[in-house]
């Protein structure tokens, strides 16, 4: 959400974009976005785990759960004031011309252009995510402090910067959702993030907990199950019954397979 109002503001206020705009206006526009949301999202992550995490280090489980439902509502209540309680309209500014069809209308299937800048952002985001979480020495401080903190710490590890790190990565990979969903759906307001905060936990789950391609994967599945669902005829399903069946498939999974697709079941230590 934090991501997608600072994307807004670059391409309205440094860009003054309109809609139908050039590539030579788009382009930088959205790079500019994104570098500043990125970073914007990154430090106020870092920020976050400093101030309302760290402490809580040794705290049960549902304390830092906790905190992030009051976290999140800080948020909200600091975009209410940045931005009101209208939604920013972002100008309809993607290329939206059709790259292919299947079938014939009106029962088709078409591909636009606009649907093709997801796929270029997240392609190689994800690609440069798994490279560091599998090959670098940061990486593997990652997985070691996920698997056993107190381990990790004794082998030289530090947990502390470690996470601050993950915090960080997080925040800036979340600054590049907002960038997506204010280019694509060209709508923002201060109370976005919470829904799709929660299709996104639903998407990590059904892929696999700490699983990346598992991730892109569950997030795919979920689009396409939330299209079929609202291009559904019958009595009129909607964005309401999307939501529904959405969230029974993340009950199912959580009941039938906790592990989700692609992730695997690891015994637990005593």
């Amino acid at each position: 959400m934090i991501g997608g109002m600072t994307a807004a503001t670059v391409a309205l206020s440094m860009f003054s974009l309109q809609e139908g705009a050039s590539l030579g206006t788009l382009v930088p526009a959205i790079l500019v976005a994104l570098l500043i949301a990125m970073a914007g999202c990154a430090l106020l992550n870092a920020t976050i785990e400093r101030v309302a995490y760290r402490p809580l280090r040794r705290a049960p489980r549902l304390v830092p759960l906790i905190t992030a439902i009051g976290v999140s509502f800080i948020l909200q209540n600091v975009a209410l004031i940045w931005k009101g309680s209208a939604p920013i309209a972002m100008p309809r500014s993607l290329p939206d011309g059709s790259i292919f069809t299947i079938a014939t209308c009106p029962n088709c299937v078409v591909y636009t252009w606009n649907r093709l800048f997801p796929i270029l952002i997240t392609v190689p985001v994800l690609i440069g995510l798994v490279w560091l979480v599998r090959y670098t020495r940061r990486g593997k401080a990652m997985r070691a402090t996920a698997q056993d903190k107190d381990a990790a710490a004794m082998m030289g590890i530090d947990v502390n910067r470690t996470i601050a790190f993950v915090f960080l990565l997080a925040g800036a990979l979340a600054g590049a959702a907002g960038v997506l969903f204010a280019f694509y759906f060209q709508t923002i307001r201060y109370d976005t993030g919470f829904t799709i905060g929660l299709i996104a936990f639903t998407a990590a789950v059904l892929g696999g907990i700490g699983n990346l391609p598992g991730a892109v994967l569950g997030a795919l599945l979920i689009g396409l199950i939330q299209a079929f669902v609202e291009g559904l005829s019958w009595h009129s399903p909607g964005p309401g019954w999307t939501t529904t069946v959405v969230f029974s498939i993340l009950i199912m999974i959580l009941v039938f397979r906790p592990q989700g697709l692609l992730g695997e079941q690891t015994p637990e230590g005593g």
